[in-house]
């Protein structure tokens, strides 16, 4: 299966090695580095000599192994929590006092000959504490203990072999053929703290929960456990796809072990009314054109408090979503079955996502605007199973925020900010670059041409526009608009805000994104962090140093004013393999003093690029 392919074919900036001709990472070369860099402004270079002979970062050869060194395995955990040195700079005496817990992939090969894909590597949940005040940090690191971690790991010899499938990836040294292990469940997407609970996500399977002081798996969390089955919202009686899902439930459940619901590893948390947010889908919907969504919300004791069912007729997938105050917003991916595909999916010679392929069959992206409370919040009698078709082609990555207002005749407005690829870009099969056939790593097809940037993951705003009287507008040809924010058109990904605003109008969104400074990796990894005021149309920027690459930028709100606080990031100096937490003052982003300090991972502890984190204050 292959997106497919644009009117103009991609082509690469630089020749990177081949893959397919090089030996599976294991401890590549050092490349030397010519100074440690201090964290940079973009407005202030770094001028600073050195006498050491450095290659050429735009070297190919060199750029290949940096991204290498992002997916490099990481066996080791913490014994306890261990404290860290401060490098540049120092904690801020009004730093409040909490955890900073990162949530990724930590193992992406065994002992066996078998690597996968970076999305079904082992959960490795890396925790900063730090300690108030003027106080220190401290560290701590472990694998989360799921089912499919106890059985692939010996903790006697501290041997790996992968038994699990998984979605996106072939073994090689374990069984291959008829392989029904599919839903490795490895909670290495997203975590939360939540009612005091601690708890790991992954699309596919019930969060596990963690002991948030020693990062121990307390064990597989059912949250919809004693919730009674629900049907609400959809008045349609049976149809041929219900019996087709009827039929599919035991063969997905009984054989291949797929749970008949899965969350979405993306939660939201709605602060004005201090709930937990969570969506879940049916298994059986991967393979039928029509989509179920059942969403929960939870107080702060863990109680369901509301929960509503959505039956769509599209074939959707949805990875990350958003809420405003009356509806739940899904801009949803449209894909469909890939028969010839499925065949090697289900006999194990080709990964299970390979049934799916991406579906660019309409020029326009559905957005699904779900009543939250009321059926009809804007009183038109409209039906939410019809979407709002945005003029643009769009595959969501991920979503910053969606917010309403309403004008004096009652007319709504919603606007959304997210990141968004080109569905020409996107591939099942090659997300981070990975090949499950050669097992290797290829920095070109995240990496396009100059003026192909369009098609990589970039900040999108959506506005749409309902008309309360239903003089003719509707959610079928509602006004609706979708753009790339024109104050920053550079790839970008990992948007955020401060959370206490999630769901409300927001002024300033960050993201991890792309400084371009690299010709050899001029749009991923990213090695900036980017902070947009929306209404102003204005954009500041804080970059690492050469050789460096950032993950998702987490805020922590310390004052009244919107981006009155800090904003923590792991900075990857894969030159010299090493891990650095980042503080920076959000409001001086694109200051020359943004930093405020760099705190040092010991080295035996580098650890490979996160996914999503989450700040718990203490």
């Amino acid at each position: 299966m292959q997106a497919v392919p644009s009117s103009h074919p991609h082509t690469f900036p630089v020749k990177f090695p081949s893959p397919a001709k090089l030996p599976l990472l294991q401890n590549p070369p050092v490349v030397p580095e010519k100074i440690l860099p201090r964290a940079i402004s973009i407005s202030t270079p770094d001028t600073r000599v050195s006498d050491l002979p450095t290659p050429n970062s735009d070297d190919p050869m060199v750029a290949f192994w940096d991204y290498q060194f992002l997916f490099m395995s990481q066996r080791s955990e913490t014994d306890g929590s261990i404290g860290l040195r401060v490098l540049d700079g120092a904690i801020p005496v009004n730093f409040p006092s909490g955890t900073y817990y990162l949530a990724g992939p930590g193992l992406f090969s065994d002992d066996h000959g078998s690597t996968v894909h970076p999305l079904d590597g082992h959960g490795y949940l890396r925790a900063f504490t730090i300690d108030g005040p003027g106080g220190g940090v401290e560290f701590s690191a472990r694998y989360v203990k799921t089912e499919a971690q106890l059985e692939e790991h010996d903790p006697v010899t501290r041997g790996w072999r992968f038994t699990y499938r998984g979605p996106f990836s072939v073994l090689k040294g374990g069984k291959k053929v008829g392989n029904r292990k599919v839903m490795k469940n490895v909670a290495n997407t997203s975590v939360m703290k939540w009612g005091g609970r601690l708890m790991c996500l992954w699309e596919g399977g019930d969060p596990y929960e963690i002991e948030s002081g020693t990062l121990d798996t307390i064990g597989k969390v059912d949250m919809m456990d004693g919730c009674d089955p629900l049907h609400e919202g959809d008045g349609h009686a049976g149809d041929a796809w219900d019996l087709a899902a009827a039929a599919l439930k035991p063969i997905l459940h009984g054989i291949f072990k797929m749970p008949e619901k899965r969350p979405l590893s993306h939660y939201k948390i709605d602060a004005k009314r201090n709930r937990l947010l969570m969506m879940w889908c049916n298994a059986e919907d991967m393979l039928l054109p029509r989509s179920n969504f059942t969403i929960y919300e939870f107080d702060r004791e863990m109680k369901v408090v509301q929960r509503k069912e959505f039956k769509i007729p599209d074939h959707l997938m949805i990875h990350d979503w958003a809420f405003t105050d009356s509806y739940y917003v899904l801009f949803a991916n449209r894909i469909k079955l890939d028969f010839v595909g499925s065949i090697g999916a289900l006999s194990g010679l080709s990964p299970m996502i390979s049934a799916l392929s991406v579906n660019p069959s309409k020029p326009t992206s559905p957005i699904y605007l779900l009543p939250r409370f009321s059926e009809d919040p804007i009183g038109n009698n409209e039906d939410w199973r019809v979407p709002i078709e945005v003029p643009s082609q769009l595959w969501l990555i991920h979503a910053s925020n969606a917010y309403e207002e309403r004008d004096d005749r009652g007319n709504l407005n919603i606007q959304i900010h997210a990141t968004a690829c080109s569905y020409h870009w996107f591939n099942f099969h090659k997300m981070f670059g990975y090949d499950w056939q050669s097992r290797k790593l290829d920095p070109g097809v995240m990496n396009l041409q100059e003026g192909e940037e369009e098609y990589f993951p970039h900040l999108i705003q959506v506005s749409i526009n309902l008309d309360a009287n239903g003089n003719g507008t509707s959610y079928k040809n509602c006004s609706s608009t979708v753009e790339g924010l024109k104050q920053w058109r550079k790839p970008s990904d990992f948007p955020s805000i401060n959370p206490s605003l999630s769901g409300r109008k927001n002024t300033y969104m960050y993201a991890a994104a792309t400084s371009g400074s690299r010709s050899t990796l001029p749009h991923f990894p990213f090695d900036t962090i980017v902070k947009i005021n929306i209404p102003h149309h204005s954009t500041h920027t804080w970059s690492t140093g050469a050789r460096r690459f950032v993950g998702e930028p987490i805020f922590v709100p310390k004052g009244v004013e919107e981006d009155d606080g800090y904003l923590l990031v792991v900075e990857y100096a894969v030159s010299i393999q090493r891990c650095y937490l980042v503080i920076l003052d959000a409001k001086r982003i694109g200051e020359s003093d943004a930093l405020v300090a760099r705190v040092e991972v010991p080295k035996h502890f580098t650890f490979p690029i996160g996914f999503h984190g989450f700040w718990a204050p203490k």
